[in-house]
């Protein structure tokens, strides 16, 4: 299923008693949402977790920034935020071999000149430091022709603003993120809306309440997903 960003600023304003946007407008509802989407994946970047073939550039110095994919013919999309996993080689001519991860401080020491070292098509190693989220580095240094396949953290896609005036029922677009994330949105946009009126009795409370019910909800999952993902052995942790 695909939650539609309609359905959530409809159940928004069904909780917030102001179905006619007078209050709090469907076009601020919506600027809501897409912050919404922006704060869960900061918490959860595994919740825009996406996987592409990345074409690398030439050298030992790789950014997801300036990416393209397969070939070098177009951009990754959606726009990389952060890089989660190098997993092999995707070029056609490359061996298609594991890409492994290795300390930079080890390479630096054990091989000072690697920076120096001819381009191939088949990467060995790479490394990456979470101070540059978007950057990483190869080892030996890649040719122009070298692919990688990538995970990464994607930005998820801002819906568009209704026209001021208008209703949720000029809403239109669905969200970036899986639907299991449909309730934290809805509640982190509820707790924006009652940030705004925090002056009035009790709004700021309920404010308080639905950014704890996010925190939870957050929380919760991560320790779901962990609690079933693929093991050696099962009921063994990893």
């Amino acid at each position: 299923m695909t939650i539609t960003a309609q359905s959530i600023i409809h159940r928004a304003t069904d909780l917030l008693q102001d179905q006619t946007s007078v209050r709090w407008p469907a076009n601020e509802l919506v600027r809501w949402l897409n912050d919404a989407q922006r704060a869960v994946v900061k918490v959860r970047p595994d919740s825009m977790n996406t996987t592409a073939t990345f074409r690398c550039s030439l050298g030992t110095r790789q950014s997801l920034k300036s990416a393209t994919g397969a070939g070098g013919t177009a951009a990754l999309s959606p726009i990389p935020a952060k890089l989660i996993e190098i997993t092999r080689n995707m070029a056609a001519t490359s061996t298609r071999l594991a890409v492994n991860e290795v300390p930079r401080a080890v390479m630096d020491a054990q091989t000072p000149s690697w920076h120096t070292l001819t381009p191939v098509i088949n990467i060995q190693h790479f490394m990456f430091d979470s101070r540059d989220p978007t950057t990483f580095y190869l080892y030996p240094p890649a040719s122009a022709l070298a692919e990688l396949e990538v995970m990464y953290a994607a930005y998820p896609t801002d819906i568009t603003e209704p026209l001021a005036g208008t209703t949720w029922t000029d809403v239109t677009g669905n969200l970036s993120l899986p639907d299991i994330y449909a309730d934290d949105v809805l509640n982190l946009i509820l707790y924006r809306a009652y940030s705004k009126d925090s002056e009035y009795a009790g709004n700021a409370e309920r404010a308080a309440g639905y950014l704890q019910m996010v925190t939870i909800s957050l929380g919760a999952e991560i320790a779901a997903t962990m609690a079933v993902k693929p093991q050696a052995r099962p009921g063994l942790a990893a």
